[in-house]
């Protein structure tokens, strides 16, 4: 088994390293482990948009990425380590997460922890959730990751991850919304994640003294740079990925009423109707056709608007007012 520590606090370039590694070591057991900086990681079937807090997300400029496994939205930061195991999917039962989940239980269990896995995928401490689980399956190999919040920003994890459910309605999996808690509040005062990390390796290694540290290589950060400017960095894989959805938002602006409806495919708006009880001059289907084909995403729905007099189809309003219906 080789034991990988991320170098990088960059959620785009961990992510992007856990499918790197599959390709660089098909046969190998690895044992990885990261810490991002604030970024919400979505599970590979979910829809993006319906599950983030859009605004809130941009202002605080947290990172959105979409992993390679199934699962619910998870929220990282510095205070949250992740670990990852990598091993051959032959030799294992794929719907069993007991096994990996283990070292990081025995190891929060010998510091008089009371942690335990419950349900299918989930790490609780009195009741609360700590750490959640997700895997895959791909190319003969199976990895199973997971998340150990030990002193997440709680406020900013509920912000990022809250959204008025009424704006969609798809086919995605939905995160389940689970009581969380920090492992600080059972743990001294001083731990790091850091030093949590250094106490996880060394469980992982009394349990496989054959295990080794291996550094990630110039080669290594290379692929996996090319990996995040191709996939991990780009809207289509973190954004338009998302199942097909429908959109539906209302606002009241001083101009008057507005509701916004879009069918939207792979990213890309299908259908567009607006209503409200504003006052148009021009036929608001004009404004509705150019929608179409267009990423249903802020900045390009911003070219559509500062490219029209908006005034001919609302009345006085502003392109920022009306990009607010569409977010």
């Amino acid at each position: 088994m080789y034991l990988i520590d991320s170098p990088s606090h960059n959620a785009y370039f961990n992510i992007a390293a856990e499918e790197y590694l599959l390709t660089r070591f098909p046969a190998e057991d690895l044992f990885l482990l990261y810490v991002n900086a604030p970024s919400i990681i979505v599970g590979k079937f979910q829809n993006t948009l319906a599950e983030i807090n859009l605004d809130y997300v941009q202002e605080k400029e947290i990172k959105v990425v979409r992993r390679m496994s199934g699962g619910g939205a998870v929220y990282h930061d510095l205070g949250n380590l992740n670990f990852s195991f990598h091993t051959l999917l032959a030799d294992h039962d794929f719907g069993d997460f007991s096994q990996f989940t283990k070292p990081v239980l025995s190891l929060l269990n010998s510091l008089e922890v009371p942690a335990v896995l419950q349900g299918r995928n989930d790490l609780l401490v009195d009741g609360k959730k700590f750490s959640g689980n997700a895997k895959l399956a791909r190319q003969g190999k199976m990895i199973q990751h997971g998340t150990i919040l030990l002193n997440s920003e709680m406020e900013i994890l509920s912000e990022a991850l809250k959204v008025n459910p009424l704006k969609f309605t798809d086919k995605a999996t939905k995160s389940t919304r689970s009581r969380v808690t920090n492992l600080i509040h059972y743990l001294p005062k001083e731990t790091t994640t850091e030093h949590l990390k250094n106490l996880l390796t060394a469980e992982i290694i009394k349990n496989s003294p054959e295990a080794e540290r291996y550094e990630l290589t110039p080669e290594d950060h290379a692929g996996i740079g090319q990996l995040m400017k191709e996939k991990y960095e780009t809207w289509d894989w973190n954004f338009g990925f998302s199942p097909n959805y429908n959109f539906r938002k209302a606002i009241k602006i001083p101009a008057g009423f507005i509701e916004v409806h879009l069918d939207v495919v792979k990213g890309n708006i299908e259908k567009a109707k607006i209503f409200g009880d504003f006052f148009a001059s021009e036929p608001i289907e004009n404004l509705e056709t150019q929608l179409i084909g267009r990423k249903h995403e802020a900045s390009e729905l911003a070219k559509v608007f500062e490219a029209n007099d908006l005034t001919a189809f609302f009345g006085k309003v502003t392109p920022e007012e009306i990009l607010e219906a569409f977010k």
